[in-house]
């Protein structure tokens, strides 16, 4: 049967069947964002129910999350080599799905940090998987946007968790005490409704993934060519599953389907790798975390009335999304290695600014819109560039687990982060932290400008090739035109 114009485009590719695999898998960036949010705003609520006055307790619920990440990350490079990309996106579908339940009915608190667990391994599974099988699924001309997509959905879940928590939620008194707000319907239903919310997404999750195919670079590693073939037929019909097929095996002459921990280690390999686990750092200790973590007390001092701390946080979530669609096509025609540059050097500059700002107690605007300028460099660079160039520069051999171990290096760092901060803040103060985030952006300017390779309309195979003979050039890599 002819495809029609809206399916094919001017390459013979089918989009609309390529659009609707890449969405799906893309739903678990969507659960990643929302599960990892919604906590922020139920964290009052459940605080009240469960009597937390302890810092270290309450730190506990709120960072538990990062122990699942850890482990999922670190099983998803084995589970995605062993199984393939599409089962065990399936199981991060389940343990959302467990999660989201789990919270919702928690009896206790132990109970409560448990399922917190369970859907962080959730997430570590589908910030690696989902990804990487976009970027294995995609024609290379166009896998920076299509990779760049599961950074939207991420920033969709976010922004999706901001308003469910912001409508769900009853206003609360600003000098309510913990008893006050256990007697209120936030305190003792509202919160289970913020985590039950995410059920829906995860089930029409877990159902969509029965419908999509497995990856085809993971299927000819398995032996599986008819069924490769097959599916990248249905992509771009017979001449490029021939092409692509024909790449494909030839990056997998004389390997075995077992994949060790020791590849890592070879010379051709682990240059790559330590380029994929410095950008995956870099990501986390830019310090934007910090930004959204710490948001509230920002617009507060801004001087800016907000009603409450749901209303500032989705401020930051819409300006985070709306620079997010507009990254998207960006990532394929500027290139991923320049709009790493322009990140990494527009955050040092902004560090260095809110810096000088704190330090000479310049607060208000000025720091409200350095706030707002950090976020929008960050979701228009650093946020999709980190994920696509993870997805694509590693070979195909061992993808799955080096892919893993960026993904580990990357949650490793959030949790450094995420626990440093504190003990920055009140030793070095503001000034001093954001100075120190500077610092470490423009270092990673300098790696970048150093290391990193431009990767856009490289297919796969031949970018795996150029990295290992270290051919690929710093400013522009030659588009393959057997893509």
């Amino acid at each position: 049967m002819e495809r029609t114009k809206n399916q094919l485009d001017t390459n013979g590719l089918n989009m609309s069947y390529i659009w609707m695999i890449c969405l799906v898998a893309a739903c678990g960036g969507l659960l990643f964002g929302y599960d990892w949010v919604v906590i922020g705003g139920a964290k009052p609520f459940y605080e009240a129910y469960f009597a937390i006055t302890d810092p270290a307790q309450s730190g506990w619920a709120m960072s538990s999350a990062l122990v699942g990440c850890v482990l999922g990350a670190a099983i998803s490079g084995w589970s995605a080599d062993r199984f393939g990309r599409k089962k065990p996106l399936i199981l991060a579908a389940i343990l959302f799905t467990i999660s989201a339940w789990g919270t919702a009915t928690a009896s206790n608190f132990d109970l409560f940090v448990i399922y917190r667990i369970i859907g962080g391994i959730g997430i570590g599974l589908a910030s690696a998987l989902s990804p990487m099988y976009i970027a294995e699924i995609s024609p290379a001309e166009k896998r920076g946007k299509f990779v760049a997509i599961n950074q939207l959905t991420i920033v969709i879940g976010v922004l999706a968790a901001q308003l469910v928590n912001l409508m769900i939620a009853d206003p609360v008194a600003s000098n309510a005490t913990q008893a006050d707000i256990l007697a209120t319907w936030n305190g003792q239903s509202g919160w289970r409704w913020m985590f039950g919310a995410e059920l829906v997404p995860a089930l029409a999750f877990l159902v969509l993934m029965f419908f999509v195919p497995e990856s085809p670079r993971w299927l000819a590693k398995d032996g599986q060519y008819e069924k490769a073939s097959r599916m990248l037929g249905k992509i771009g019909g017979d001449d490029y599953a021939k092409q692509t097929l024909a790449d494909i095996r030839q990056t997998l002459v004389g390997e075995t389907h077992k994949v060790s921990l020791s590849e890592l280690g070879k010379p051709s390999v682990r240059p790559i790798l330590i380029i994929g686990i410095v950008l995956a750092v870099f990501q986390q200790w830019c310090g934007i975390n910090v930004i959204f973590n710490y948001a509230q007390e920002i617009f507060a001092s801004a001087g800016f009335d907000i009603n409450s701390t749901l209303k500032s946080i989705v401020a930051t979530g819409l300006i985070n999304l709306l620079f997010t669609l507009i990254a998207l096509p960006m990532v394929d025609k500027i290139g991923r290695r320049k709009l790493m540059l322009i990140g990494s050097a527009g955050l040092t500059i902004i560090y260095g600014m809110m810096a000088a700002a704190y330090a000479s107690g310049m607060l208000g605007l000025p720091v409200l819109l350095l706030v707002l300028a950090a976020i929008a460099i960050y979701a228009l660079t650093l946020a999709p560039v980190t994920w696509v160039l993870l997805s694509e520069i590693f070979p195909n051999r061992v993808r799955g687990l080096a892919m893993s171990a960026g993904t580990l290096a990357l949650w490793i760092a959030c949790f450094i982060l995420t626990y440093t901060f504190p003990l920055l803040n009140a030793g070095l103060g503001a000034a001093g932290s954001f100075l120190l985030y500077g610092l470490i952006c423009f270092a990673g300017l300098i790696f970048i400008y150093r290391k990193v390779p431009e990767t856009k309309g490289v297919t796969l195979e031949a970018l795996e090739a150029q990295l290992a003979q270290g051919k690929v050039e710093l400013t522009q890599a030659k588009a393959s035109t057997s893509a």
